[in-house]
This record gives structure tokens, C-alpha cells and sequence, in this order.
């Protein structure tokens, strides 16, 4: 087996925090195996199921945990937690941990603005405030509350997961998640008087939300599973057409309803001016086919753009019949094209912005296109008008991440928001026929970046691939192997990890605490060529990238691995299983979040069944399950060997990466791990994947976190 090294990556969770060790007073402290096999895990019963793949048969006992509605899993669920909070309750400052988080949380946060109709809407949150409540504001006068997700539930569960407004503002649709689930509810009101219009539609999952002036608009989803989300569930998307005042059930379906249309995703945009249909359908997660079709024609129908999934291509905007797309066919950076609506066919492509040696997103607002390039993981943006003119460079605040520069094409302020690991985000406001920009707002958090660093380095993997990571912590750290340390990665679906701020982050550099973020293979951040030399077959460069991180990391005596923890979410949870089964002595503390962990029967799962491209399945062919089973977390965990102190979390609502992932792996280590060190797992009741969760959860999570992490590495107290 190749072997992997467990980084820290949590996709959907950003927070991380720690305490700093004054080296002059503290001891290791590790706790006792007596004080370890203290630890009474629930009974979890093993079935007798055993699959055969290829001839290979692989037993799954703990099958029965994949049923989440059933009644044993929910009493096994409550035994788990009851163990886990009381093995929390005895860590000495865990309470100061979550005082110290919610403390530093406490600052009003603002988002930037945009106009709909003749209201300027924002977002803002006092401080500790479960959800971002939507403001409203006309001609300078006092603003006035939208929408407030607090309302939409006691316990602040129920979220705000999207928003579209009409063409002139006076109509809006908003889409809610209840518990954190994909499956969202949408609700359509006059958004003049904010009342309801007509009854909530629901059962609608990964979809948008597309108006065709007042009249209606798109969205997208599957048929609902009868029960529990392992049912089946077609992997057929279709998209549909509400016509306001008409009931759901005579909603038809535009896209997806025959068998040759079959997809598992499928989107659609509308063009700023009501003329054209784009219709995206895709079998995974990379690569679409895109359609076009008239809105102007009565019954028209689709043209085919592309009709294969060898690349991601998108509408940036229209100019009457002229298209303007964004691609990566042929260009596996991504360029810009031009083409004629009448023939939107590559082979009648213009290139109007080159493919260059760094990846390209890109925005459009008032008139003008935005190219931001990623440079090592860091934005550098252009501004060109639509015949493919550089007009400027836009001078940003510092060296970090760039995002927004959108808006209507008559807008006369752009904005934008600046972040980095050591820099609050930040709204900044472009004259975009000047380039000149000014800040707009600044969150007034005690939180100073001139006492703080981050440093970029490039490690070599364990091909010799260069890997770039972005190191930060407080100034004057001394680097003598002592510090505690978070290796936070991602690695997969094209994802780029850029640089962010993060209230817990600065928790956790504020008291000392190393903060490491690795770009590795299987993500986005060198494009198409970076992003496959981490999936399937290579998998395993994945892991190897995360290892040579943390060789690195305690071969320059910025931590050991006594002081180094792993987290990582979703696909970073499987990063984490993975590595922590290759590499068990490499880190003290590991935490795979919401993780897909039996990559034997990923796809079997509703949502699972999408990330093919990314994993392969193991029906594929023999070599693809060998593959698979050689790293799949679940299927090596092995008899007596000591593992690093463990807590995986999950959600019984999670309903992307369904929690019998983190149930089963769990059960698996509690009962063949060594007893030198907890393997725990926390299950939050009435949440999701993690989008939406409320600020009070999210504390709570960081808060124990943290205080496991720590303990674990033999903290007793937290430095004074």
C-alpha cells in the first residue's frame, strides 16, 4: 500500500482554533492508558454482510448503521454522543475555549451591496446572530429588514440558501434548507410588500433559480426518494418552468424528461435581457453539455452548444445574438470565446481572452469583464471590455484573495471583497471606468494582522512535484518543534483552497497556534492538469502531497508530530481516513469532518453517485476496487494499531456525504484501534453538510474541537 499523510482540510468548516504553549512552564502531558481505557465505547452489532466485487468478497458489518432513520441507529447515535460529551465535559478549559471564540465572533459583519429595482440589498449580521440577516435601502434612507432567517426557525437551523429577484426588482424567489439538508423549499413574493404570492414550492435539490421576467422562472431537481436518503434515487435531473400563479404539480419540465436527456446535473441561466436559454447537463461533477435555447421563438427548440463532457463551459453574458463563453476546451486554464447565437458550435468560436499560464475566473459588471487569475493560489485581476480590450490592472489591497467585481451591465460601482489568512474580508467599491477603489466597509474586529504572518513555501512531494502551502502564525513564533499546529487541505473536484480569514483561525493564532493550508493535487489551483493528476487512479498523489506536508512542517521545526493535527471536510474527510490509516504515527490528533469514508459504496449513495469522475467506483473494472479498497478509510482500519486520538464529526441531516460514512468508520475504530488514545465520534442533531449551520452550532463545534485537539496533545490549561 502506498502510504499518505493526514493534512488538516475542512471544506466546509473554516474554523480552527488552539491554545499557545509557553514552553518555559508547560509539560507534555499525555495521558495514561489507564485514564485512555476509561473510555467505554457503545456496543455496535456486526452483521454478516459480505459483498463480492471481482471475485474479492468484502464484509460490511456495520451495514445496518446506513439506515439513519431506523430506531437503532438513532439509540446507537444518542449512546455515541452521551460518551463523547462526557469525555468533552472533562477537559479543564474547554469553556474558555468557547468564551474566547465567542468573544472574538462579536463583530458586525457586512456584506457588499446590490441593487435590485430601485432597493440597495445587503447582508449583515450584529455579531452572534445565527443567520445573515437581508437588508434593504432606498435613496439613502434608513434600511430596513428584508428577510431574517433568525425567524425562520427557534433554533436558527432553518437558512437563507438563495435568492433571485425579478428583472425589475419586484418579485423575488428565495430558496430555504431546513436542518442543513440539499433538499430546499422555494418561496415566491412581492417584494415590494414582502408578502407571499402563492404556496411554497418544495422537494427541490442542487437547482437555481433563473427568471424569465415577471412570469416565471427554471429550476432543477430530481424525483424525492421514498424514506431514507440510501434509497434510490434516479440520477435524471430535470429542469422545470413555474409559471406564477399556477400550481407545482403543472410545472413542465424543460430539460431532462426523456431518457437521451438523462443527466445528474442540469442548470440553467437566463441572459440579462430575457432572449436565451442555457441549459448545462452534466453526468459528474467535471465537464457539461450546454444547449441554447430561444425565448423570444414560440416553441423553439434546442440548439446543442456541446454535446459531450469533455470540458466545463459556461455563458458569461450575451450581447443580442452574440455569446460570450467561458471554457476550458482545448485551454485547460480556461479562456474566454465569442460566438454567434445562430452558430454557437466550437468550430465558430472566436478566442477573446487567451488561455495564460494561470487559471482564470471570471465576473462581468457595468459593462466589462473581470479576469481573475489565480497565481500560486493568489489573485491578480484584470478588467477588459467586451471586444477582448485590457483596460487595467485592478490594484488590490495586499496579496490574498479577490472575489465579486459583478453586477448589472449598468451599474456604476463595482464590488469587491479582500481577504487572507491574517487580513479580515473587507468591501471595497470600483469605479470601473476610473479602476479606482475605495473601501466600503471593514469589519471592526480585535483582531490586528501587523502582529501576524503568512508566509508561501513550495515542498516537493513525493514524486518530486513542487506543492505550494501557505504557512501563518503569530510573529515571533519560534520554530523549535513545539507548536500546535493545524495542516488544513482539500484536494479534489477542482476545488482551489485560496487564502480566507477566519474568525477561529484567528483564535487559534492568537494563542500561539500554527496554521498551514497545502494546494495540493485534485484541486483547481493549476487548472484541468492539477486537478486529474489527483483523482482516480491518482488518487493517491493526493495523500502523497498531504504527507510531504507535514514532513515538511516538522522537518523545519515548525511543529512535531506530537503538536500536529489533521482536518479536513467532505472529501477532505476521506483525505484525513486516509492518511490517518497510511501514516497513523505521523500526527497526534485527527478530525475528519463530514467525510466520505467507504469508497467501496460511495455511489450508492443519493448524492454520492456524482463523484465518479473525481473517484471511479468499484465496479469499474478489478484494478479500479483494488484501487479503492487500498486507501478507502473504512477498509484499513486494522486490529491493535495505534491510531492518533480521533473525533470524527457528522450530521444526522447530512443528506451530500450521508453520516453512515462517519458510523461506520467510527464503529471500525473503536473496535480494532489500540486503546492508547480516544476515537470518538460527535454527531450534530438537526444539521447538514455544514452550509447554513447557525453561528451558535458553529461555535460549539470549533469550541470542542479545539479543546480535543489540544488535550490531546497534552495541554492542561491554556497559557494565561
Amino acid at each position: 500500500m502506498k502510504y499518505a499523510i493526514t493534512l488538516l482540510a475542512a471544506a466546509m468548516l473554516s474554523a480552527c482554533g488552539g491554545a499557545k504553549q509557553d514552553v518555559t512552564t508547560s509539560q507534555d502531558v499525555t495521558l495514561s492508558t489507564e485514564q485512555r481505557q476509561q473510555l467505554t465505547y457503545p456496543a455496535t452489532r456486526q452483521g454478516d454482510t459480505i459483498d463480492s466485487y471481482f471475485g474479492n468478497s468484502v464484509a460490511d458489518p456495520y451495514r445496518w448503521l446506513e439506515d439513519d432513520r431506523s430506531s437503532e441507529t438513532e439509540a446507537w447515535v444518542k449512546a455515541q454522543n452521551k460518551v463523547t460529551f462526557s469525555y468533552l465535559n472533562q477537559i479543564p478549559f474547554r469553556d474558555e475555549v468557547r468564551a474566547k471564540l465567542e468573544k472574538s465572533w462579536n463583530f458586525e459583519r457586512v456584506g457588499a451591496p446590490f441593487k435590485e429595482g430601485d432597493y440597495h440589498y445587503f447582508y449583515k449580521n450584529d455579531g452572534l446572530q445565527n443567520q445573515f440577516v437581508l437588508y434593504r435601502q432606498k435613496d439613502g434612507a434608513e434600511a430596513e429588514v428584508f428577510l431574517d432567517p433568525n425567524t425562520f426557525s427557534a433554533d436558527g437551523t432553518t437558512s437563507l440558501a438563495d435568492i433571485k429577484f425579478s428583472r425589475d426588482g419586484s418579485l423575488a424567489a428565495y430558496a430555504i434548507s431546513e436542518g442543513g439538508s440539499d433538499w430546499r423549499k422555494i418561496i415566491i413574493i412581492d417584494a415590494l410588500t414582502k408578502q407571499q404570492l402563492e404556496p411554497t414550492l418544495v422537494d427541490i435539490k442542487f437547482s437555481g433559480i433563473a427568471w424569465v421576467g415577471n412570469d416565471g422562472f427554471f429550476y432543477s431537481s430530481y424525483d424525492k426518494p421514498v424514506g431514507s436518503e440510501l434509497s434510490a434515487m434516479t440520477d435524471q435531473h430535470k429542469l422545470y418552468y413555474h409559471k406564477l400563479g399556477t400550481a407545482q404539480s403543472d410545472d413542465k419540465v424543460v430539460f431532462g424528461g426523456v431518457a437521451e436527456q438523462k443527466h445528474r446535473y442540469v442548470g440553467a441561466s437566463v441572459t440579462e435581457d430575457d432572449r436565451y436559454l442555457l441549459v448545462s447537463a452534466a453526468v459528474s461533477t467535471s465537464g457539461n453539455k450546454l444547449f441554447l435555447k430561444d425565448l423570444t421563438k414560440e416553441n423553439s427548440q434546442f440548439l446543442t452548444i456541446l454535446d459531450h463532457t469533455d470540458s466545463d463551459t459556461n455563458l458569461l453574458d450575451n450581447d443580442g445574438d452574440k455569446l460570450f463563453l467561458v471554457t476550458n476546451l482545448n485551454a485547460p486554464n480556461r479562456k474566454v470565446v465569442v460566438t454567434s447565437a445562430a452558430k454557437p458550435t466550437p468550430d465558430n468560436w472566436q478566442e477573446l481572452i487567451p488561455e495564460t499560464d494561470n487559471v482564470l475566473r471570471i465576473s462581468k459588471g457595468a459593462g466589462y469583464l473581470f479576469a481573475n487569475y489565480m497565481v500560486d493560489a493568489i489573485a491578480k485581476v484584470k478588467q477588459y471590455d467586451y471586444s477582448g480590450k485590457h483596460i487595467r490592472d485592478i490594484g488590490l489591497p495586499g496579496v490574498g484573495s479577490a472575489g465579486g467585481f459583478s453586477g448589472k451591465k449598468d451599474a456604476d460601482t463595482l464590488y469587491y471583497s479582500f481577504a487572507n489568512y491574517t487580513t479580515p474580508s473587507s468591501i471595497y467599491a470600483l469605479a470601473p471606468t476610473s479602476g479606482e477603489s475605495e473601501l466600503y466597509n471593514s469589519p471592526k474586529i480585535e483582531f490586528n494582522p501587523e502582529n501576524f504572518t503568512s508566509e508561501q513555501v513550495f515542498y516537493t512531494s513525493k514524486d518530486g512535484t513542487k506543492v505550494p502551502m501557505i504557512i501563518s502564525y503569530k510573529k515571533g513564533l519560534q520554530q523549535d518543534g513545539s507548536n500546535p499546529t493545524i495542516l488544513y487541505g482539500y484536494g479534489g473536484f477542482n476545488v482551489s483552497l485560496t487564502p480566507s480569514f477566519s474568525v477561529a483561525n484567528a483564535v487559534w493564532m492568537e494563542m500561539g497556534g500554527i496554521y498551514a493550508v497545502a494546494n495540493l493535487r485534485g484541486g483547481g489551483e493549476y487548472g484541468k492538469a492539477w486537478h486529474t493528476a489527483g483523482i482516480q487512479l491518482q488518487k493517491q498523489n493526493v495523500f502523497d502531497d498531504f504527507i510531504a506536508a507535514a514532513e515538511y512542517l516538522q522537518q523545519q521545526k515548525y511543529t512535531s508530530a506530537n503538536k500536529l493535527a489533521l482536518r479536513g471536510g467532505s472529501n477532505g474527510g476521506l483525505l484525513v481516513g486516509a492518511v490517518m490509516t497510511q501514516r497513523p504515527e505521523l500526527f497526534k490528533v485527527a478530525l475528519p469532518a463530514v467525510g466520505v469514508l467507504d469508497m467501496l459504496r460511495y455511489h450508492t449513495f443519493t448524492a454520492g453517485a456524482g463523484w465518479a469522475y473525481d473517484y471511479g467506483t468499484a465496479e469499474q473494472s478489478a484494478e479500479m476496487f483494488q484501487y479503492l479498497k487500498e486507501y478507502s478509510p473504512l477498509h484499513n482500519v486494522q486490529q491493535g494499531v495505534v491510531y492518533p486520538a480521533t473525533m470524527v464529526t457528522t450530521a444526522d441531516h447530512d443528506d451530500r456525504v450521508v453520516p453512515a460514512h462517519s458510523f461506520k468508520f467510527a464503529a471500525e475504530l473503536q473496535t480494532k484501534a489500540a486503546p492508547a488514545n480516544p476515537q470518538l465520534i460527535r454527531i450534530d442533531v438537526n444539521a447538514g453538510h455544514g452550509a447554513g449551520m447557525p453561528v451558535s452550532m458553529v461555535i460549539d463545534q470549533a469550541a470542542d474541537i479545539f479543546s480535543f485537539t489540544l488535550y490531546n496533545m497534552g495541554y492542561q490549561q491554556l497559557p494565561q
